[in-house]
């Protein structure tokens, strides 16, 4: 059985849903990073790992964590060459994790988000499967093929983005805008907003590696609690 990692970071989270996910993904590792160690422990989860420069969160926090609980604490400096979410990412692969889960990766510092984006390939490269999520967004990377299903896709719409280069001779089965043997470019935005038509849509493509974002909408994920 594969074992599974959830970072939590120190971005916008949205405690009920997170907690949600919590249950249903029940992770052998939780890694709290920075300020994700408010959410965590305002809503009394344990983590098993605490990474970060903890320049966000108050000392008073850290200090709790040290002085309560046998939890490793892994400390660095503000002045340091990697994120503290990819640090916590590396420690989850380093773990044996082989799908993760960060939550808190996403909110108004949209240099974070993209960084967040840009780290996912440290695990894709390793076939390690990683996803950046949070109420109304599920990102992650593929190749070559990915088949959506009309039942578990994260909410009514699906993008995809060229990430590293242009992706040649994409085609879209099933989806509500259809394409066929598409050249996704980097300056393009043809594959933002589509939307599942068929019970399960097939997108596929020779070589390269794409983001996919499953969205939804505030108002539809409302609805649908």
């Amino acid at each position: 059985m594969s074992k599974k990692a959830v970072i939590i970071s120190g971005g916008t989270i949205d405690d009920k849903f997170v907690l949600q996910m919590l249950n249903e993904i029940q992770a052998e590792y939780v890694i709290g990073v920075d300020r994700g160690l408010e959410f965590l422990y305002h809503n009394q989860v344990m983590p098993t790992h605490i990474v970060g420069d903890f320049d966000s969160v108050k000392a008073e926090l850290v200090e709790y964590y040290e002085k309560n609980t046998q939890v490793p604490i892994r400390k660095f400096r503000p002045e340091k060459d990697a994120s503290d979410t990819e640090i916590a990412l590396r420690l989850a692969i380093e773990l044996g994790a082989e799908k993760v889960w960060i939550f808190g990766g996403t909110g108004s510092r949209l240099d974070h988000v993209m960084a967040n984006i840009q780290i996912l390939k440290i695990a894709h490269d390793l076939g390690i499967k990683a996803y950046l999520q949070d109420a109304n967004n599920r990102i992650c990377l593929a190749e070559k093929e990915i088949t959506l299903y009309k039942e578990n896709c994260f909410g009514d719409y699906f993008s995809l983005f060229p990430f590293g280069g242009i992706v040649e001779d994409i085609s879209i089965e099933g989806a509500k805008y259809p394409l066929s043997h598409y050249r996704l470019c980097p300056n393009s935005s043809m594959c933002v907003s589509n939307e599942m038509q068929e019970e399960e849509v097939k997108i596929t493509f020779p070589e390269g590696t794409i983001i996919l974002m499953e969205t939804r909408d505030k108002k539809e994920e409302i609805e649908r609690n």
